[in-house]
């Protein structure tokens, strides 16, 4: 595992959790992807991956997958808040070159000389169908359910997913929003530099009681990532940093790049750079190699990634994300009032009822939907 730049205090190389799919499981969730690719046949299907003959073979045909690929999907069991896991098989070749950018990772799925990406992107629905309710956002990558994530020229320096040169700050998945993600899915297409991701838990920092009391106290806003625009508000209703969840553990929503802390009290800002060193100081950071999928808590867990140099050669690193929501976990009711910045969710497998403290109390399949 490679070393981390002086921009993060360091890198704790101790082991998370790591789970392994078994062969006859990987093989069928490769093997039902390419049959219901085959069934459906790619262009339709590519540009946002919720047509209505994609969804329903998603929704009824994930039963057919053998119970061991639940397992290996449920949420990460420990206090780091992540899970590593291994087993889906995956040939480089049959991906073709990395895109230049999401768009061109979306056209270049309906490609029938490189049928991988498409089929992996089915094959990541069917995972997260087990796993609970895959969704994605009407207002990032064009409403996608499963995000690419590539290196973009022009976009190095940026706090997104298609930065490379400088250090992605470990956050909370889209921490803004109310509707954000339980767990995050992230699959490793192709990975030749061994660039880390970086995970965090805050059931693993050690804070004392008045930064906790001032971290869970509602102080400032946090606001959409550039992947969703600009010129958002900067006033819109502050949120706690931390707070205990239902069953009495920590769970958090940070994004120092997007949060301003300019305008929060010496207290708070103070409280919030020691929990910002706490999270470096027990960061993990696996590097992920092709066909291993990291699985993030992320009511739990921050995640970044370290900087590397892009070389846009067609080599560069890809991964594919799906945001899923797991419809047994209840939010804090106040996150019911919040209105989202305008941004809506993509959530065709959306349950009819669920215990989340959300507005309303049902919802059509294949809806969109805010808070």
């Amino acid at each position: 595992m490679k070393s981390v730049l002086s921009e993060r205090l360091t890198i704790h190389l101790h082991d998370i959790e790591h789970r392994e799919l078994p062969p006859d499981a990987a093989t069928a969730v490769r093997a039902l992807a390419a049959d219901i690719r085959h069934r459906l046949g790619d262009s339709p299907h590519t540009s946002t991956l919720h047509d209505a003959a994609l969804l329903d073979q998603i929704e009824r045909r994930a039963s057919e997958l053998p119970d061991s690929v639940r397992t290996a999907v449920r949420p990460p069991a420990t206090a780091a808040g992540a899970t590593v896991l291994r087993g889906l098989p995956v040939d480089d070749a049959e991906f073709g070159p990395t895109p230049a950018h999401w768009q061109a990772a979306a056209e270049s799925a309906a490609d029938p000389a490189h049928p991988g990406s498409l089929e992996l992107d089915i094959a990541m629905l069917l995972l997260a169908r087990c796993a609970g309710e895959p969704f994605g956002w009407q207002g990032q990558q064009n409403g996608r359910l499963v995000n690419n994530i590539v290196p973009a020229a022009g976009h190095e320096d940026e706090q997104s997913g298609a930065s490379s040169s400088t250090l992605l700050s470990p956050h909370t998945e889209d921490a803004f929003h109310a509707r954000r993600a339980n767990l995050l899915m992230l699959v490793c297409l192709r990975n030749p530099d061994s660039v880390a991701t970086t995970v965090s838990s805050v059931r693993q920092v050690a804070l004392s009681a008045d930064d906790q009391r001032a971290l869970r106290t509602p102080t400032v806003p946090i606001l959409p990532d550039v992947s969703y625009g600009t010129g958002f508000d900067a006033h819109a209703a502050p949120l706690p940093t931390l707070w205990l969840d239902e069953t009495g553990s920590d769970t958090l929503r940070y994004d120092p790049a997007y949060t301003p802390l300019d305008d929060a009290g010496t207290a708070y800002r103070a409280a919030y750079t020691r929990l910002t060193a706490e999270l470096a100081r027990v960061c993990h950071a696996p590097a992920l190699a092709p066909g291993e999928i990291l699985l993030v808590d992320n009511d739990v867990a921050v995640h970044g990634r370290v900087p590397f140099r892009a070389r846009y050669d067609g080599t560069d690193r890809w991964l594919k994300r799906v945001n899923i929501r797991l419809p047994e976990r209840r939010r804090r009711p106040q996150e019911s009032s919040e209105n989202g910045y305008g941004q809506h969710v993509v959530a065709p497998f959306r349950a009819s009822t669920d215990r989340t403290a959300e507005r309303g109390t049902t919802d059509e399949r294949g809806s969109v939907e805010q808070p």
